[in-house]
């Protein structure tokens, strides 16, 4: 077991305004199983990278370990190569045989490694890679949201396999796999960096009391502020008038005072000015107990959703369905059958290829009136939508956003500032409506369809894996958005957690 020391790091990227780290200092051991979580653009990858030594950056990092990274990089002319010859470039010291018994763990027959890298499913790769990652002897292992794109049963071969392994950082958003398979977890709060033994839910429970805590500490401590302030200001305004009393007085209607009461005002002034002073020193007391206390609180503010009424109960009928391409001897997938009404939260769930995202595309072009064979698609059985259907869809592509925020909003017939705002609340940084789209993050990619979604009245949301790189905090609150509202789905995600909650029903593929 070794240790990872990081004193006083501080770093920005070249033109930014802020830090991403400034003075953080934590300890963390090699043998740990450590869960990577926060905000989108907080710093993760970043992190990791800093580990791997790729940026310049002030403090120190010590340790004595060797890190790996995941994913592997591949270049384009390198998609045709066979995943044998790809691993000697990842990690020249694998033995292959050791591979191939990371494989097996997964899942994988070793000829897998003698197939064209592009032939293999998402899926494929992932693991691949990971018996690759898991195949050498004392490295620490960056692992950078592993399952991401992943079906189902692909998350539960993984989530199994990482659970049995040690040693690694994991920067993920899948609260199912961080509860299975991490002992600590590594936090990047609004302003503090916090190490925590346990997983997500753990961490989560122990955070939820901590915020409500500091939550009743801060009221109670505005609330003394208050009283303290009210009696300062009564108390002065009492030295002030007795003050002001001291030359000058009416024999005749102050008859009972005299020249010597005046060292007697004198002195009761001087006691309410010392009571004043200790007003305030009580109120500077309980201004230095009360900073801080809300500066690590997540609040997730409501986001607002505007659903349309149909004046159609049923929005989708498929009866008897099948879709092929037509360039392939098999359908897609075969005889399906169901509805989608106002007000369900439908999920598609299955296996990476069988079809879902096919689906989705059928029915987007069916609403458009467009002939389902000018897209290389043939169908059999019946798919019907209800007339002048207004669809709200998030594609799970975001290579396509590219240029500012404003130009998208416009082209899209959106409105700017409603954007803006809502982006706010899914906790983007003013400073980045200025940057291109393409310079985003992938979450913060995400959050841009997401908001633009919101902001779009329609009778039905159509979501295809929307909360790849989404962090948590903002999943809670898109959770509890759709829980308030209630709008009609189809959605394609392979969030557990996420789908428990708000599904209405799941339709198996």
């Amino acid at each position: 077991m070794a240790q990872i020391n990081v004193n006083n790091l501080t770093f920005y990227y070249e033109g930014s305004y802020d830090n991403i780290f400034e003075n953080v200092s934590f300890s963390i051991d090699t043998d740990w199983k450590l869960g990577f979580i926060g905000r989108n653009g907080k710093g993760k990858t970043t992190f990791l990278n800093l580990l791997l030594g790729r940026y310049e950056y002030k403090g120190s990092i010590s340790t004595s370990t060797v890190f790996d990274y995941f994913p592997y990089k591949v270049k384009e002319d390198e998609y045709t190569r066979i995943p044998a010859e790809l691993m000697d470039i990842w990690k020249p010291s694998s033995p292959l045989w050791r591979v191939i018994c990371e494989l097996d763990a997964l899942g994988l027959e070793a000829d897998i490694l003698y197939r064209p890298y592009n032939t293999l499913s998402f899926g494929e790769r992932t693991k691949v890679m990971l018996a690759v990652l898991f195949s050498g002897e004392n490295d620490f292992l960056l692992i950078d949201e592993p399952t991401n794109h992943l079906d189902s049963k692909a998350r539960d071969i993984i989530r199994e396999y990482l659970s049995k392994k040690k040693g690694f950082i994991l920067v993920s958003h899948d609260r199912d796999l961080l509860d299975a398979v991490v002992d600590h977890v590594l936090v990047l709060n609004r302003e503090s960096i916090e190490v925590q033994s346990g997983n997500f839910s753990s961490w989560w429970e122990n955070k939820e009391k901590a915020d409500s805590f500091a939550i009743a500490e801060n009221e109670k401590h505005l609330k003394e502020i208050g009283k303290l302030k009210v009696a300062a200001d009564r108390t002065s305004r009492w030295a002030n008038k007795s003050e002001n009393s001291k030359i000058g007085f009416d024999p005749i209607k102050e008859h009972d005072r005299s020249l010597s009461t005046r060292s007697y005002i004198g002195a009761k002034t001087k006691k309410m000015e010392a009571r004043v002073k200790s007003y305030e020193q009580r109120i500077n007391r309980e201004i230095s107990e009360k900073e801080g206390l809300l500066k690590d609180i997540e609040k997730n503010i409501d986001l607002k959703l505007t659903p349309l009424t149909h004046h159609s109960k049923r929005l989708i009928t498929a009866s008897d369905y099948s879709l092929r391409y037509l360039d392939a001897d098999e359908p897609l997938f075969k005889h399906m059958t169901f509805q989608i009404n106002q007000g369900e939260r439908v999920f598609l769930n299955g296996a990476n290829g069988c079809g879902k995202s096919s689906l989705i595309k059928a029915i987007l072009e069916k609403n458009a009136e467009n002939n389902l064979s000018e897209n290389n698609m043939e169908e059999y059985g019946k798919l019907e939508l209800a007339s002048n259907l207004i669809i709200s869809y998030i594609n799970q592509d975001t290579s396509f956003l590219k240029g500012n925020l404003k130009d998208f909003a416009e082209k899209r017939g959106l409105s700017y500032s409603l954007m803006l705002t809502l982006l706010r609340k899914l906790d983007f940084e003013r400073v980045q409506f200025e940057k291109d789209m393409q310079d985003f993050s992938e979450g913060q990619k995400k959050k841009v369809l997401i908001a633009s979604s919101l902001i779009t009245p329609a009778h039905l949301y159509i979501w295809d894996e929307p909360l790849n790189y989404i962090d948590v905090f903002s999943r809670i609150q898109i959770e509890n958005l759709i829980e308030r509202y209630k709008p009609t789905m189809l959605i394609v995600e392979h969030d557990v957690k996420f789908r428990e909650k708000i599904s209405t029903s799941v339709i198996e593929m």
